[in-house]
């Protein structure tokens, strides 16, 4: 145990210890070996995660017979728990740099889906959902700050949407086998989902380069006083925790009125096929052929339209084809509304203090985010007792509103920082 121990303390103190190093002090090997290590990371995270999630409504709504709310509780607690953690790990990215954080986090996050497979109460399944979203809030933002501080601002947009399509990669992966394995026991997709985030906790650990997520600067602002009074930052991230609300409504409303509609629950493989056919086949092509025309900001824009054009059609929908068809036009839409908000925030943050600045966005997700999976299932259960077109009308109108926001406040949105 005293040799453990000392072991323990010698990691950690080699942690600590290490130089962190700026893009401009990192040679060219090790910013390639850096941003390939991001990569897996999209890759394996996105598939372990999507392993999961989706199918904890169907197991816990259709199988178990739970209330679509209540699982809408436990979903919308994870958010809320992990974006409103993840501001406190952004400012202590700034002080002891991403890789710790986001090995440790990574596998805090294996741990809970691990535990998640024996869980079969709202307690228990309560308990490992927030062990999944400690292990989130510790990862997300150094993972942001990392992604900025290894590339220069006229190449993010490019690199954000290449990471986008290897994360609709791995989602197509992790939905695929984890329909395959719910056949035969939830807990086999659970025990799958953990897998996929130690894989990503190894890779990490041995692949990582020790990169600073912010730069020294007199502008660097003292903690989340120094976000909060930059009101351009906080306008930012107030509006697009509607997006947020918006985006969330695939992974569980979509996901349940796809298996509604067509009445089997081969359907939530089927929307998220497609979902990563477009992701795949466009995720990185169409922002490249845009960027000629649209600016970041204008494109995250366009793709707030598109999500929302997309749920507009779920509640108008008839069978398979109608249902498929949403998916789409709501993949195409989060194509392009992704990397260009993922561009718009790495744009807005001070190089000085860029974890803090990733780690206080993350609260546009836990609200939005939160707000989406909660009353998103409150509005599904209530319009399937009636209008069932209303809760589509409802979050179609939530998008709308955030794109015209955004539209107002252009001129403000397009300053690039660093």
């Amino acid at each position: 145990m005293r040799e453990f121990n000392l072991w323990t303390l010698a990691l950690w103190h080699g942690f600590r210890v290490a130089q962190l190093l700026t893009i401009d002090e990192l040679t060219p090997s090790q910013r390639k070996r850096g941003l390939a290590t991001l990569m897996a990371t999209s890759f394996f995270s996105w598939a372990g995660f999507f392993m999961v999630i989706p199918l904890m409504a169907v197991h816990y709504v259709d199988h178990l017979g739970w209330a679509a709310g209540t699982i809408g509780i436990i979903l919308a607690v994870r958010q809320f728990a992990q974006q409103g953690l993840t501001s406190g790990f952004g400012v202590l990215a700034d002080r002891v740099g991403p890789r710790i954080l986001i090995a440790i986090g990574m596998l805090l996050r294996a741990l809970g889906f691990a535990a998640m497979a024996f869980a079969d109460s709202f307690g228990t399944v309560l308990i490992a959902a927030l062990v999944v979203a400690l292990g989130g809030a510790m990862f997300e933002a150094p993972i942001s700050a990392a992604i900025a501080a290894l590339t220069y601002p006229d190449e993010r947009r490019r690199f954000f949407a290449r990471l986008g399509m290897i994360g609709g990669v791995g989602t197509t992966v992790g939905t695929q086998v984890g329909a395959l394995l719910i056949g035969y026991d939830f807990a086999i997709v659970c025990l799958g989902g953990a897998a996929a985030f130690f894989a990503v906790f190894v890779v990490v650990t041995l692949s990582m380069p020790s990169v600073a997520a912010s730069v020294g600067g007199e502008d660097a602002p003292i903690g989340l006083r120094g976000v909060l009074r930059d009101t351009l930052f906080v306008r930012y991230v107030a509006i697009v925790a509607g997006y947020w609300f918006a985006w969330t409504q695939f992974g569980l409303t979509i996901t349940l009125a796809a298996v509604a509609i067509t009445g089997s629950d081969r359907a939530v493989s089927w929307i998220y096929l497609v979902n990563a056919a477009v992701t795949v086949g466009l995720g990185y092509l169409l922002p490249r052929m845009l960027e000629r025309w649209l600016s970041p900001l204008q494109m995250q824009i366009a793709g707030i339209v598109g999500i929302g054009s997309g749920l507009l059609l779920v509640g108008v929908a008839s069978g398979f084809i109608g249902v498929m068809f949403a998916a789409g036009v709501f993949a195409i839409g989060a194509v392009m509304a992704r990397p260009g908000q993922e561009t718009v925030l790495a744009n807005l943050a001070r190089p000085s203090a860029r974890g803090t600045y990733f780690g206080f966005a993350a609260l546009a997700l836990a609200v939005g985010g939160g707000l989406g999976n909660y009353l998103g299932g409150v509005i599904y259960d209530a319009g399937s007792n009636g209008s069932s077109a209303l809760p589509w009308i409802i979050f179609a109108a939530v998008a709308y509103a955030t794109a015209a926001l955004l539209w107002i406040n252009r001129d403000r949105f397009s300053v690039v920082r660093a």
